[in-house]
C-alpha cells in the first residue's frame, strides 16, 4: 500500500525542501534552556532522541529542545539498582538532568548541587568499604558535597536519599553494591520508587536543581524494560551491556545462594540480573567484534518473549508540535533505535504537519554495534527499523490490516557529518534515498585526530538546515 499523499507530496520534486519550507511555521512557546538568552524564543524547536551522554556534548546548540531518552540501559549503577530495587534505568536521564543544571560559578547552589548530583562514590581497591563510608557521610548531611546548598533543598534531598536506604534495607539479602555508585541516580530512582512515576521523578529532579530542561523518558513504565538484538545469524544478545559493549560482570549473590524472594531474572534460561554492572569509557573504543551484524532490536519481557511496548504520549505529541527531528550521534542501536522501535512512532514521524525537517548527527566513527558501516547503512538501518510492525500479525486483508512502508525521506530528510570522520559519507548514495548531506567542520579531537561534535559545529548545521527549511 502507498504511502499517504501527505507523506510523500513533493519528495520527487526538483528540490524537495520547497514544500516544507512553504509551510506555515508553528509558533510554540520557549521552554527555557540552559545559557541561552532570550533570542532562544525565535529558534527552532527542537525533539532530540538520544542516549545519555552521546548528546551531551552538543546540548547547547539547542535553544528550544525536548529530549527523549531510553529507559533501557542495563550498564553502570543503574544495573545494581535494577538488580536490587528493580524499575526502569535512570541512568541517562539522570545524566542528561546534571548536564542542564543552569551553569553557575564555583560556590554557588547551583555549581554546588551539580556537584552533588554528579558525583560517584569510589571504586577500585577496598572500594565497597570506602563507598559506604562516604555513603553514610552523605546521608547523614557531613559531607563536605552539601557546601553550598540551601538547607531546604539539602533537606529535600537527603530525605529521598535516606528512603532510597530504607529500600535497600528492605532488600538486605541482595546486598546492595555502593561501588561507583551515582548520588543522582539514587536521587531519582528514589524518587521514582517514592513517587511510582519516571516523569515525576524528572519533574523533581529539575525542580531541586532550577533546570527547565524538557525530558521525556521514552516509556512510562514503573517496570524494568530490557532490550534485545537479533543478529544476521540469527542468533540474539539480551540486554544493552551484552550488545554494545561486554563487560565482567561480578557474580550476584543471589547466584550462591538462591531464594524465592531473589527471583528477578528475565528467564531462567536467557538471563539473570549480575552485580554492579561497571564499565569505562575505554570499553567502548577496544571491543570484541560482534559474531554478525545487528538485524534488528526489541523489547522482551521478564519471560524473555518479544514485546511491542507503546511510547509515552509526550513523545508523540512532542513529534506532532516541534519543527526539527534530530537523531542525535551516539549508539545507534542502544540510544536512538529503542527510542524508534515503538508502535506508533513510524507514523507520527512521517506523518507529522510540524517537523520541516528530519536530521541525522552522523558519528564520527563506527564501534562494536556499527562496524563497517556507511553513512547509507545508518540511514536505512533507521529506516527499516521504522517501517517495521510492532504488534501481532492482524487477521483479514482490510485496509486497517494492511503495512504502510515509508520512503526513507519521510523518516530522515538531512545528514550532519563532520569532516574528516572515519565513517564513510557517498553524497550521492545519501542523495538518491531522498537525503540532503551536511558537512560542518569542528575543532574537537580525539587523542587519534578524529574529529567530534562540539556545540558551535552542531549549532552551524542547524542552522543551514534551518535555511534551507525556511525557519529562520
Amino acid at each position: 500500500m502507498a504511502p499517504p499523499q501527505s507523506v510523500i507530496t513533493n519528495t520527487t520534486a526538483s528540490d524537495p525542501l520547497q514544500a516544507q519550507a512553504q509551510r506555515p511555521r508553528l509558533k510554540i512557546p520557549a521552554q527555557g534552556v540552559v545559557g541561552e538568552s532570550n533570542e532562544s524564543n525565535c529558534s527552532p524547536s527542537y525533539l532530540v532522541i538520544s542516549g545519555g551522554t552521546g548528546c551531551n556534548a552538543i546540548c547547547a546548540a539547542f535553544a528550544r529542545a525536548c529530549y527523549v531518552l531510553p529507559v533501557s540501559d542495563d550498564g553502570g549503577s543503574s544495573s545494581e539498582i535494577i538488580r536490587v530495587l528493580g524499575g526502569p534505568s535512570i541512568g541517562d536521564i539522570r545524566s542528561r538532568l546534571v548536564r542542564l543544571i543552569p551553569p553557575a560559578p564555583p560556590g554557588t547552589t547551583s555549581d554546588a548541587l551539580r556537584i552533588l548530583l554528579g558525583h560517584r562514590l569510589p571504586s577500585g581497591i577496598g572500594g565497597e568499604q570506602r563507598a559506604r563510608e562516604e555513603w553514610r557521610s552523605i546521608v547523614e548531611g557531613k559531607s563536605n558535597l552539601w557546601d553550598g546548598i540551601p538547607e531546604d533543598r539539602k533537606e529535600m534531598i537527603r530525605g529521598f536519599l535516606v528512603y532510597f536506604e530504607s529500600e535497600i534495607l528492605r532488600r538486605a539479602h541482595k546486598n546492595f553494591s555502593f561501588v561507583n555508585g551515582s548520588i543522582g541516580n539514587f536521587l531519582l530512582a528514589a524518587a521514582q520508587s517514592f513517587f511510582r512515576s519516571l516523569p515525576s521523578a524528572i519533574f523533581l529532579f529539575s525542580s531541586i536543581t532550577n533546570s527547565q530542561a524538557n525530558i521525556v523518558p521514552v516509556i512510562a513504565t514503573n517496570h524494568t524494560v530490557t532490550i534485545a538484538a537479533e543478529l544476521m545469524d540469527g542468533t540474539h544478545l539480551v540486554g544493552q551491556c551484552e550488545i554494545s559493549h561486554p563487560v565482567s560482570r561480578s557474580p550476584s549473590p543471589e547466584d550462591e545462594y538462591p531464594s524465592s524472594l531473589s527471583f528477578d531474572t528475565i528467564s531462567p534460561t536467557v538471563i539473570s540480573r549480575t552485580q554492579n554492572v561497571h564499565f569505562e569509557v575505554k570499553s567502548k573504543e577496544s571491543y570484541e567484534r560482534l559474531r554478525a551484524p545487528i538485524n534488528r532490536l526489541y523489547y522482551i519481557n521478564s519471560y524473555g518473549h518479544e514485546i511491542h511496548p507503546v511510547p509515552t504520549p509526550e513523545y508523540i505529541s512532542g513529534v506532532n508540535s516541534h519543527e526539527i527531528l534530530v537523531y542525535s550521534c551516539g549508539s545507534l542501536w542502544t540510544s536512538i533505535i529503542p527510542c524508534l522501535a515503538l508502535r506508533g512512532v513510524a507514523s507520527a514521524i512521517a506523518n507529522s504537519h510540524s517537523l520541516r525537517a528530519k536530521v541525522l548527527f552522523l558519528n564520527s566513527k563506527n564501534d562494536r554495534e556499527t562496524e563497517g558501516y556507511t553513512a547509507a547503512t545508518y540511514i536505512q538501518a533507521i529506516a527499516r527499523t521504522l517501517n517495521a510492525r510492532y504488534q501481532r500479525d492482524p487477521f483479514g486483508l482490510g485496509p486497517d490490516n494492511a503495512a504502510t512502508t515509508y520512503p526513507v525521506s519521510a523518516f530522515v530528510t538531512h545528514l550532519v557529518h563532520l569532516r574528516g570522520c572515519a565513517v564513510h559519507v557517498d553524497v550521492t548514495r545519501a542523495s538518491e534515498l531522498g537525503v540532503r548531506c551536511i558537512e560542518v567542520e569542528s575543532e574537537a579531537r580525539e587523542a587519534d585526530g578524529i574529529p567530534l561534535y562540539d556545540a558551535a559545529c552542531a549549532k552551524n548545521a542547524l542552522k543551514q538546515i534551518g535555511e534551507l527549511v525556511g525557519l529562520t
